[in-house]
């Protein structure tokens, strides 16, 4: 279902809007706190996850929400390219066309029990080897509220450190869990080698600066960037993600970055 060895792709390119096989379901996450959280849990079919992703969006105040076009892509692809489980989720107060989710904004703050709700589900549901996944103000949750003890380790996409201090830093090496860093070159808030300075007191850190990148990775080159870096950290000895699938594929209708 790939590009084969000799580098000749065969099947359907997989493209902006192309939907992969999945079982994909609309859940809900309850919070300690007493709020329902709306989400969407994409499976790969006809088979067990070998891994997770619980996905946490940019800022929604300013645009971020469950279908941020990285995580919306991961969702569509990787249950069937990688065999990952993808959670994608509005946090409190955001909307999308899944629906809203219950409270308000709260800057990083009671986002900690959206957090949780997360994690919980994950392990109510018995999906293995949950890796978090933060994009800019998700990676300030990440940081500041994932080091519990079901994570396997996260990955942060385009970290600004606005929200999550050298406390939450130090957190994390005390932790001890992988903690995977891309930084774009050309990032509005944090550029890779202000990141590789910070990210110094987490000693298993691995900070991955990403040339010609911009904090909302935009067009596929980026994408795929990102894609294949997830899957190579959580999958280790797993091959780049192929450009071609072959078998049954669809194509979503457009939805806002």
């Amino acid at each position: 279902m790939n590009d084969d060895a000799a580098g000749q792709a065969t099947g359907h390119q997989i493209r902006s809007l192309t939907m992969l096989p999945a079982r994909r379901e609309d859940v809900e996450l309850h919070t300690a706190d007493g709020l329902t959280l709306v989400g969407e849990l994409a499976l790969p079919a006809g088979r067990d996850p070998v891994a997770t992703l619980l996905t946490f969006h940019p800022l929604p105040t300013h645009g971020g929400y469950m279908d941020s076009h990285v995580y919306r892509k991961a969702a569509w692809r990787l249950p069937a390219l990688a065999d990952l489980a993808v959670l994608r989720f509005n946090t409190r107060g955001t909307s999308s066309p899944r629906g809203t989710s219950g409270g308000a904004f709260d800057g990083g703050d009671a986002e900690r029990y959206d957090v949780a709700a997360a994690i919980e589900l994950a392990e109510f549901r018995e999906l293995p080897r949950p890796w978090l996944v933060g994009w800019s103000f998700g990676t300030e949750l990440v940081l500041k509220h994932g080091t519990d003890p079901a994570v396997e380790g996260a990955i942060l996409l385009s970290p600004p450190l606005h929200r999550a201090t050298d406390a939450d830093l130090d957190r994390w090496a005390a932790f001890g869990r992988p903690l995977v860093v891309l930084v774009p070159e050309h990032d509005d808030y944090l550029r890779p080698d202000e990141a590789r300075r910070r990210f110094a007191r987490v000693p298993q850190a691995e900070v991955i600066g990403v040339d010609g990148a911009k904090h909302l990775w935009v067009g596929e080159p980026a994408v795929r960037r990102v894609l294949d870096e997830i899957v190579g950290h959580v999958l280790p000895g797993h091959a780049p993600l192929p450009t071609h699938f072959d078998g049954e594929v669809h194509q979503a209708e457009t939805v806002p970055r």
